[in-house]
C-alpha cells in the first residue's frame, strides 16, 4: 500500500495542533485558578500566548529535515523502520533488525552525484517506506518544502549535498554523529559516514571505493572536454574553456584530497568515542569539513 507524506503531514500536524490547544487550555486553566484563589482578578490575564507554550506545532520544512535525517539514519543503521528507537549506537550488530530498508554496508555514502550514494538511497527510502506508486508525488512534495519544486530529484540532492550536514552539525550543537568528508572547499567529493560505525580500515575503503574511482573519473571527464574543445567553436569553445577549467580545478583539489587520505589510511587511524566527539574530529579534521 502506497501513502502520500502530505496526507502523513496533515495527520502530524493535526496532533502536534491539538497537543498544543490542550496544553495551552490547561495553562490558562491553572491560570485562573491561581487568580482566583489569591484574588487578584484585576491585575493578571489567564490567557497564555501561543509563544509561551513549550509545546511545538508541526512545521513543514522542519518536519521534512527531520524525516530526511531519519532516512539517512535508517541508511547507516542507526534506526531501523522494523523496529522502534536506536537501532545501532555502538556495540553489537544485529542484521536481523532491518528488513524494510538494509544499511549500507561498508559505512560510506558519497554525495556527489545524485543517481547514486546518499541521493540514491535516500529516494529508495522514500519508495519502500510510503510505496512506489506514490513516490513521485512524495518527491514533489519534499521539494517543495524545501523550497523548489521544479526538479524533485535535484533539490532533494543538493540539500543533502550542500545544507544536510550543516543543519545535521547544528542540531547536535557541532558534536554530530554523522560526518562528512570533503576534498575541499570547491567540494569536488563529499562523502557521509555514521562515527558509531567507524573502524580503522574505514579511510582505506573511502581511498579505494569510493576516492580514486572518482577521482579517475573527473580524469574521464576532463579528456572528454578536451577533445570536445578541439572541434568546438564560437560560443561553445568559450563555454567549453570554462567547463575544463573548472575541471582542472576540482582535479587539483581531488588529488591534494586522495594524497592525505592515502596518508591517514596507512596510519590505520583508531578513535575513542568515549573522548568525545570533539576529540576524536581532530584525528581526521584534515579531511572533513
Amino acid at each position: 500500500m502506497s501513502y502520500l507524506i502530505s496526507d502523513k503531514y496533515k495527520e502530524w500536524e493535526a496532533l502536534c495542533d491539538k497537543r498544543f490547544q490542550r496544553l495551552k487550555q490547561n495553562e490558562e486553566k491553572l491560570n485562573r485558578f491561581f487568580i482566583d484563589l489569591y484574588n487578584i482578578t484585576d491585575e493578571l490575564d489567564p490567557k497564555v500566548d501561543d509563544a509561551d507554550i513549550t509545546v511545538r506545532r508541526a512545521e513543514l520544512t522542519r518536519e521534512i529535515k527531520s524525516l530526511i535525517s531519519y532516512a539517512v539514519g535508517c541508511i547507516f543503521g542507526r534506526y531501523s523502520v522494523d523496529r522502534e528507537g536506536l537501532c545501532f549506537a555502538g556495540g553489537e550488530w544485529e542484521s536481523s533488525a532491518y528488513k524494510t530498508i538494509i544499511p549500507c554496508a561498508d559505512n560510506i555514502m558519497p554525495v556527489n552525484d545524485w543517481e547514486h550514494g546518499l541521493t540514491a538511497a535516500v529516494i529508495d527510502f522514500m519508495e519502500k517506506v510510503y510505496g512506489g506508486d506514490t513516490i513521485e508525488e512524495n518527491l514533489d512534495f519534499i521539494a517543495a518544502a524545501l523550497g523548489d519544486a521544479s526538479d524533485s530529484r535535484k533539490v532533494i540532492h543538493d540539500y543533502l549535498q550542500k545544507s544536510f550536514f550543516a543543519d545535521h552539525a547544528k542540531i547536535y550543537r557541532n558534536r554530530p554523529i554523522y560526518w562528512q568528508f570533503s576534498s575541499g572547499k570547491k567540494g569536488a567529493f563529499r562523502a557521509i559516514m555514521y562515527i558509531l560505525r567507524y573502524d580503522d580500515e574505514l579511510l582505506s575503503v573511502l581511498e579505494n571505493n569510493y576516492a580514486l574511482p572518482y577521482f579517475a573519473e573527473l580524469k574521464s571527464k576532463l579528456l572528454k572536454l578536451n577533445e570536445e574543445y578541439s572541434k568546438a567553436v564560437g560560443n561553445d569553445k568559450a563555454r567549453l574553456r570554462r567547463d575544463i577549467s573548472r575541471m582542472q580545478t576540482l582535479i587539483l583539489e581531488m588529488e591534494s584530497f586522495i594524497n592525505k587520505l592515502h596518508l591517514m589510511a596507512e596510519k590505520h587511524i583508531k578513535l575513542d568515542l568515549d573522548d568525545g566527539v570533539k576529540a576524536n574530529y581532530e584525528k581526521l579534521k584534515d579531511i572533513l569539513v
